[in-house]
């Protein structure tokens, strides 16, 4: 029972890649398009993520990571946490992440520099 919840959410990442393997991002029409780029024309941290998690999932990690850097880093975080989580409730033991507030910031901060910087015209390389 203690393994029903990480298990729970691996098989629920798990769904929500599978369905973006299968349904190609890159195609029209298939996914809704960012409000913020649709109205502003700016790339929001996450632009590109449902590009990169379609090529992180087909193995072309290069692609994933071109499409987006932030996201790609993400899921290898993703699945380190998780590892941990599984590790410690197969013993029992409480997942507690705590988080001083200057990672928070500097977390917040890298967001914004990577915002920022990839609709600049020297960052187009971050773009999606």
């Amino acid at each position: 029972m203690r393994l029903a919840t990480p298990l729970g959410i691996l098989a629920t990442v798990s769904a929500a890649f599978a369905y973006v393997g299968t349904v190609d991002p890159n195609e029209p029409g298939h996914y809704p398009v960012c409000p913020l780029l649709k109205i502003t024309g700016a790339f929001c941290p996450g632009c590109g993520g449902l590009r990169s998690a379609h090529a992180f999932i087909h193995g072309d990690l290069g692609a994933a990571f071109s499409a987006n850097a932030v996201a790609t880093t993400g899921y290898f975080l993703f699945a380190a946490v998780w590892v941990i989580w599984l590790v410690r409730a197969w013993r029992g033991q409480p997942l507690r992440i705590v988080l001083a507030p200057a990672w928070w910031w500097s977390i917040g901060a890298l967001l914004l520099v990577f915002t920022v910087v990839r609709n600049l015209p020297f960052g187009s390389a971050l773009a999606p």
